[in-house]
Order: C-alpha cells, then sequence, then structure tokens
C-alpha cells in the first residue's frame, strides 16, 4: 500500500481511516472516559477508607503501602503501554490493560490480609498505568491535534468527577458496615467490574485503531532498570523523613540506586534495538520541554489538590467526605479553563499561550493559599480555588497536544506514556515533598507553640495519621495551638509551591509553537480491528 494512499475503516469504506464523525468520535470517547475514569477515581477513593480497611485486616501499620505499591506500579507500566502500544497496537493493549486493571481490583476486594490487598494493590496499578496513557494515545488516533480542544472539556470533567466523587464514595463505602452482606469497603473495589467490562464491550465493538506492522523486540532490560530506578526514587521519597531519616543509610541507599539505575537505563536505551523511551525523542525540543514542564506541574498540582481537603479535615474539622465536596470551586474553575483553552486552541491553532498563563495563575494562587489561617472564611477559601483551578486547567492537556503533534506517527503511543510518565512521578515528588515539609514544619511550629508539651511527636504522628477525629479530642487550649500550628504549616507548604509554578513558568516560555495538524496521522497504517 502506497504511503499516500487513504485508508479506509471497516465499518464505512468511503471514510478515511481515522476521520471520524462527531458521533462515532463521541461514542469512542464515552469509552475512554470511563476507562480513565476508573483510573483516576482510583486513585482518590481508597485514600478515605484506608483506616476502615487497615483496621479490619489487622495493618494499620502498613497503611501508606496500599497507596505506595499503586502509585509505584502505575507509574512505571505507563511508559512501557506506550511502547508496547506502538508495536502491538493499542487497541488490544488497552484491552489488555482493562482485564488487569479488572482483575487487580476483583483480587483486592477478595483480600483477607494486608500483604494481599498491598500486592493486588500493585497488580491493579500495573493495569491503571496503561488505562491512563493508552487513552490520550488513542484519542491522537481518533481526533486531529487542531481538533482536540474540542473535546478536552470531557476529560477535565473526568478528572474533577474522580476528585469529588472519590471521596465521597469512599467515605459511603468506609462507612457502611456491610453491603448485601459484604463488607462495604469491598465494594470499593467490586464497583469497578461492572463498569469497565461495560467500557470493554464498547471498545470491542466500535473501536477500531490504525495500526503499524513492525518486528517486535521488546526491551526487558531497559523495562527493568527503569523499574528499578523509578521504584528507588520514589520508595526514597514516600519513606524520607517519616520511616527513615533523610540521612539513614536506607535512604542514602534508595538514591544511589536510582542514580546508578538511572545512568544504566540510559546507557541501555542508547543502544538498544527498541528501547523503551527512545532517546532520539529528547532532540525534539517540543517534546524535552513538554515532558519536563509534566514533571514541575505534576508537583505543584498534586501538592495543591491533596493537601487542600487535609486542610479543610484536619483544621476545619470537616468530614472526609465533605472536604470533596468542598473542592467543588477548584474544579469548576479547571473545568471552565480547560473547556476555554481547548476552545481557543482548536479556533485559532495555538497553544503555547496558555501553559504560559497557566503557571503565573498557579503562582497566584499558591500566593493566596499562603494567607489561609485557622479562621478563613470557606468563601475565601473557594475564591482561592476557583484562580488555583483556572490556573491548572489552562495547560492540563496542552503538553500532550503539542506532543502529539510534533512527533512522528510511529512513536505517538511512545511519547504520549513518557509525557504521562513524566506527570506521574512529578506527581508522586509532589506527594512527598509537600508531606515532607508538612510534617517538618508541624515539628518547628508545635515546638513553638507548646514548648512545654510533652508527646509533640505524638500529636503530630496522630494527627497526620488519624485526622481530626484524634486531633479534636484534645483540651480545647490545646487544641487552638495546635490548629495554629497545622494552619502555618499549609501556610508554609504553599510557599514552597509557588516556585514550583514559576519554574513551570519558566519552562513553558521555552515551548516553541508548531502549527496544529487538522489531520490524525501522516501517513496511514493498516486498521486494527
Amino acid at each position: 500500500m502506497s504511503e499516500n494512499t487513504p485508508t479506509t475503516t471497516k465499518d464505512d469504506p468511503n471514510q478515511v481511516a481515522g476521520e471520524l464523525s462527531h458521533s462515532e468520535i463521541m461514542f469512542i470517547l464515552s469509552a475512554l472516559l470511563l476507562a480513565m475514569l476508573l483510573a483516576a477515581l482510583d486513585q482518590t477513593i481508597v485514600a478515605t477508607a484506608l483506616p476502615r480497611i487497615a483496621g479490619d485486616l489487622h495493618g494499620l501499620n502498613r497503611l501508606s503501602w496500599v497507596a505506595t505499591s499503586y502509585l509505584i506500579t502505575s507509574a512505571i507500566a505507563t511508559p512501557l503501554y506506550g511502547k508496547i502500544g506502538d508495536m502491538f497496537g493499542r487497541k488490544k493493549v488497552f484491552q489488555t490493560a482493562i482485564v488487569i486493571f479488572l482483575i487487580g481490583s476483583m483480587l483486592c476486594g477478595l483480600s483477607q490480609t494486608m500483604s494481599q490487598l498491598i500486592f493486588f494493590r500493585g497488580l491493579q496499578g500495573i493495569g491503571a498505568g496503561g488505562l491512563m496513557s493508552l487513552v490520550l494515545a488513542i484519542v491522537g488516533d481518533v481526533v486531529s491535534p487542531r481538533q482536540r480542544g474540542r473535546y478536552q472539556g470531557y476529560f477535565g470533567a473526568t478528572f474533577g468527577v474522580a476528585s469529588i466523587a472519590g471521596p465521597l464514595l469512599g467515605g459511603f463505602f468506609a462507612d457502611a458496615h456491610s453491603i448485601f452482606g459484604i463488607a462495604g469497603w469491598r465494594w470499593i473495589f467490586y464497583i469497578n467490574l461492572p463498569l469497565g467490562l461495560f467500557a470493554l464491550s464498547m471498545i470491542a465493538a466500535r473501536l477500531h485503531l490504525p495500526v503499524r506492522r513492525t518486528e517486535h523486540k521488546l526491551d526487558f532490560l531497559g523495562a527493568g532498570l527503569l523499574a528499578v530506578s523509578v521504584s528507588s526514587l520514589l520508595l526514597a521519597t514516600v519513606w524520607g523523613g517519616t520511616d527513615y531519616a533523610w540521612g539513614s543509610m536506607q535512604i542514602i541507599g534508595l538514591i544511589a540506586t536510582f542514580v546508578v539505575g538511572t545512568l544504566l537505563f540510559l546507557v541501555r536505551e542508547h543502544t538498544a534495538a527498541e528501547p523503551v523511551i527512545p532517546l532520539r525523542l529528547f532532540k525534539n525540543d517540543i517534546f524535552s520541554v513538554s515532558s519536563f514542564l509534566s514533571l514541575i506541574t505534576g508537583v505543584g498540582m498534586f501538592g495543591a489538590i491533596i493537601f487542600l481537603p487535609e486542610y479543610q479535615q484536619i483544621v476545619r474539622g470537616v468530614s472526609a467526605t465533605r472536604s470533596g465536596l468542598l473542592l467543588l470551586p477548584l474544579i469548576g474553575g479547571l473545568l471552565f479553563s480547560v473547556v476555554l483553552s481547548g476552545r481557543l486552541v482548536t479556533k485559532y491553532g495555538r497553544y503555547r499561550i496558555f501553559p504560559i498563563i497557566g503557571t503565573l495563575v498557579m503562582a497566584l494562587g499558591f500566593w493566596l493559599f499562603t494567607h489561609v489561617g485557622v479562621h478563613t472564611s470557606q468563601v475565601t477559601l473557594s475564591i482561592w480555588m476557583i484562580v488555583l483551578g483556572l490556573g491548572m486547567g489552562s495547560f492540563l492537556q496542552i503538553m500532550t497536544v503539542a506532543v502529539q503533534n510534533s512527533v512522528d506517527r510511529k512513536d505517538l503511543g511512545t511519547a504520549t506514556g513518557v509525557v504521562i510518565f513524566f506527570r506521574s512521578v512529578g506527581s508522586a515528588l509532589g506527594a512527598a515533598l509537600f508531606g515532607a515539609v508538612l510534617t517538618a514544619r508541624l515539628n518547628a511550629h508545635l515546638k513553638q507553640l507548646l514548648p512545654a508539651a510533652s508527646g509533640t511527636h505524638q500529636i503530630n504522628s496522630t494527627a497526620l495519621q488519624s485526622g481530626a477525629n484524634q486531633l479534636h479530642k484534645l483540651p480545647p487550649h490545646e487544641l487552638a495551638l495546635v490548629l495554629e500550628a497545622f494552619a502555618r504549616s499549609f501556610h508554609d507548604i504553599f510557599l514552597i509551591g509557588i516556585p514550583c509554578a514559576l519554574i513551570a513558568f519558566v519552562v513553558a516560555l521555552f515551548l516553541r509553537e508548531q502549527p496544529l495538524r487538522n489531520s490524525t496521522r501522516k501517513a496511514p497504517p493498516a486498521i486494527e480491528g
């Protein structure tokens, strides 16, 4: 077949592959968004129920591992799915990722010990890494970069729904002693099964994607080195300052493993026939800048989203469920700017200005939150959240659009997976960085405000691990001082967010604008059934 010969779809012989109608795109997007919702929801729904789960499985001391195992495996899997999708075809790989996610969900619900739950959460994360990266790569298959903005709002809405529905559903299932004779928290995982099977059936029936036939030589050694490197980095950031001191041999050893593993990975990728992350992609300045920008903004965005509910629960004493609802102004601002920026990108074909403006607005939002205190009104907080959401939504999808527009067709999945990978790693680093700052500053403020109090460390640990329920049992005078210490600590972590946003602004200035394509492909490959 000639490279310039249009390929037709199986459904319509007269229609050029990839140039789908709006109704066809919406049908495909509905299945993709449902799959993305499952992965995004699972990042937020479990956190609210963790104390109840740990109590039932008698593993409170291993509670953090339930989230860490999912985080590590999903981050590692993300770029691998992108590469494998380019090699074998994204539809089959995407279906495999959904199946792995559903098997992991079912086994999580059946877990009888904390060790089983931790292991199966890791398995679930392997599937989730594919859901997040392949959804955006598939969108690149069916929607041209110029038209992508028309549909960006749906993805922003999906993340918004997950951010709000996660804590709400998690709290509901955790509070339910039993549903149909099954412990309520187990439905957190079982609820994925019917939704995932429905998405799987829709994809099997209607999604027909282009696939290039290539010789398959997956770089297993490179994948292993990447796994070692990323795992070491994430474990160092998760454990550092909490389980182990930053200067301990354990943390130093993990950091050394990360450095050595990264160097070996780079050497391997330079020589591998089919590298997991082709280093030649970094010669593309749009790809390099977008990847680094995803990393930096991931740090700031995750730090903001995860610690705003903590402020509401700890300082203001609201429930976990209500703290999720109180994020509505943030989600509203984010959705508005996602839709607006997407429409403007489609109309004018220009994208560079949005991360530049967005990172500045995000810095302003962080600056506003440095004024947070114990008695800050909810109206004021809502206004600040709207500003922060407007900033984040302006660039949420832009880096993916820019990268998919700039790389060759054969690298679309790999490049998309790498950008999502950097955002995932940035989110993990952001959670660890902001958490370490919160712990350190909380200890400092507690010692300053309660110099004669014994058990300062116990107050800190109890509040962070058990939330406001235990904290608000303190005597009124001591409680007031402890809440003031927390408020000052939240002030400090948002202060750290300002340089993150400003660094992202400087990086965004180097993002080169390239005319957005009106076609989904340069050369049409065969169609995957």
